[in-house]
């Protein structure tokens, strides 16, 4: 089994070319976020055509998120209990499906904007209640396969930015964002793809601005946080760093798990 997470950004704009990298790479579940579209407008028959069944909760312009499988989803969850809202919206950030026998999540975080902004404290919110969801599940059932995948928009540790100077001033790398991503691997999930993407300089996401692609500026802020039992299939992991080098590519690069 192959399990990947990407965020496409725009998946309107890029669906030709996200089937086309899942057939060239035979990609049997992909967790999709940013798709940046209502649920009326996403692109299903290109999907479809390709053998893939897919499941997205989406809305207008902005987040959106979504799985396609071609070993079956079944049980579709939109959200999570006590997902907070912001502006009075519960936003299209979360989708977990069961596909293959492994819940799959696809996980949209909140960006947080910019230091003291009340997006921040939502972002921390969502977190929270996410991780509250997410261990409280695993504690029940020890044995269970599941992959928190997506964008968590923190980069856990120093190694993950390419100038931690640089971010000293803005999110994604304040002490109270990396505290709400590690709650989840002290509730039992693993960072499954660090053994196999060793850092510094390992990346997921580079700012379309100012060269930082060419340059390797970038962040790691994509991951699949897994079950140990899931964890224990895992043999294979990679970044493609081709994909986000295509013309007209999403900002992020696909991060892709092989299982036993």
């Amino acid at each position: 089994m192959r399990l990947a997470t990407w965020n496409v950004n725009s998946i309107r704009a890029r669906s030709e070319q996200v089937v086309a990298w899942m057939n060239r790479h035979a990609i049997d579940v992909l967790a999709m976020q940013e798709t940046k579209c209502t649920d009326d407008q996403f692109p299903v028959m290109s999907f479809l055509a390709h053998g893939y069944d897919v499941a997205f909760h989406g809305s207008s312009g902005y987040n959106g998120v979504a799985i396609a499988s071609r070993i079956g989803v079944h049980d579709i969850h939109i959200g999570f209990d006590g997902q907070p809202l912001y502006a009075g919206e519960r936003e299209a950030r979360a989708i977990s499906a069961t596909c293959g026998g492994v819940r799959v999540w696809s996980l949209y975080a909140p960006n947080g904007r910019e230091p003291g902004h009340d997006h921040v404290q939502y972002k921390l919110d969502w977190l929270s209640a996410l991780a509250d969801v997410t261990s409280l599940e695993l504690s029940h059932d020890p044995a269970a396969q599941v992959a928190l995948a997506g964008d968590w928009n923190v980069a856990p540790t120093d190694e993950d930015v390419w100038d931690p100077e640089y971010f000293a001033s803005r999110t994604h790398t304040s002490d109270e964002e990396r505290a709400a991503f590690r709650r989840f691997v002290e509730g039992g999930f693993v960072d499954s793809a660090a053994p196999f993407t060793p850092g510094p300089g390992t990346y997921t996401f580079w700012d379309y601005q100012a060269g930082r692609f060419a340059r390797n500026e970038g962040m790691r802020i994509d991951f699949a946080l897994c079950s140990p039992a899931l964890d224990d299939r895992i043999h294979d992991a990679f970044i493609d760093r081709d994909a986000r080098a295509a013309e007209g590519a999403s900002d992020h690069a696909p991060l892709v798990f092989d299982l036993s």
